[in-house]
């Protein structure tokens, strides 16, 4: 692969990632990008450990291919059950001049900052919530800051907004009842992470449905682009492997035609998309 054509990679196991490489491209839109949905194989929240994580280093060492420097885990799911045994088992062997970041980290020291009095939520799949990421990482990264995080699982989250049916009773029923479990939890909650990416297009039902005006909303989309912002500016040895043309490139595991008319309700513009094999 050649010099000029070394684009930031961002995964995702469909189509969640794409909220988070439209904020990273509004912030950095010099770059080059290529995404890469696995879509044949999503959902990933319910899947074990080992499986997710096969499937992630399939999907970052084809990311590698296409000249990838540094990837994006855009996938709460990835993040949690393959991030750490890719970035201390397979990079030091496959790629050690090369790097893959999730998004777990940058959401849980947002929230350190922003939360109050110290409690969390998280609302997330269920192989999320199962791998205890979130707790595990905001009692490591908080400082202290954090005194109870309180997770709910919403397993009809995803299938709701695959599904483009964000806007009907049926999704305000589920969102509700799930915000209720969570908050019946733990009242005292005032920043709310929204764990899975996504669960910003139920932003409103989100709104509507939280107890409180004032507790605090985390989406990941705008945090993760942030953050790549300041790692780039921190690590010019890897942001100068990273080409500038402002190209973007789309990668999906299923049909190419279904995954553009759904990436253009994510993206709020169409693209066009190559079908791959992992």
């Amino acid at each position: 692969m050649t010099a000029s054509n070394q684009p930031i990679g961002v995964f995702d196991s469909g189509y969640g990632g794409l909220t988070v490489l439209k904020e990273i491209v509004d912030l950095l839109p010099q770059y080059d990008f290529v995404y890469l949905g696995d879509n044949a194989r999503t959902p990933y929240g319910t899947r074990s450990f080992d499986v997710v994580y096969e499937y992630t280093l399939e999907a970052v060492k084809r990311l590698f291919d296409e000249g990838c420097h540094l990837v994006i885990l855009a996938c709460n799911t990835a993040s949690a059950k393959a991030l750490r045994n890719i970035q201390q088992k397979d990079l030091p062997v496959i790629a050690p001049n090369k790097r893959v970041l999730g998004v777990i980290r940058p959401s849980v020291e947002e929230v350190a900052k922003m939360t109050k009095n110290g409690h969390v939520g998280v609302v997330a799949t269920s192989g999320t919530v199962a791998s205890e990421s979130y707790p595990i990482e905001l009692e490591k990264w908080s400082n202290g800051r954090v005194k109870q995080t309180t997770q709910m699982a919403c397993p009809m989250w995803v299938p709701i907004v695959e599904n483009n049916v964000m806007n009907t009773a049926g999704a305000d029923y589920f969102v509700q009842d799930n915000l209720q479990s969570l908050f019946q939890k733990d009242p005292s909650i005032d920043s709310l992470i929204l764990g899975c990416t996504h669960y910003p297009l139920l932003i409103d039902s989100i709104r509507k449905y939280i107890p409180r005006q004032e507790v605090n909303i985390i989406e990941q989309g705008k945090i993760v682009a942030q953050k790549l912002y300041e790692y780039l500016a921190r690590h010019p040895e890897m942001e100068s492997n990273c080409s500038k043309h402002s190209t973007r490139k789309y990668l999906t595991t299923e049909d190419p035609h279904f995954f553009e008319a759904r990436a253009a309700q994510f993206l709020g513009y169409d693209i066009q998309a190559d079908k791959i094999e992992l």
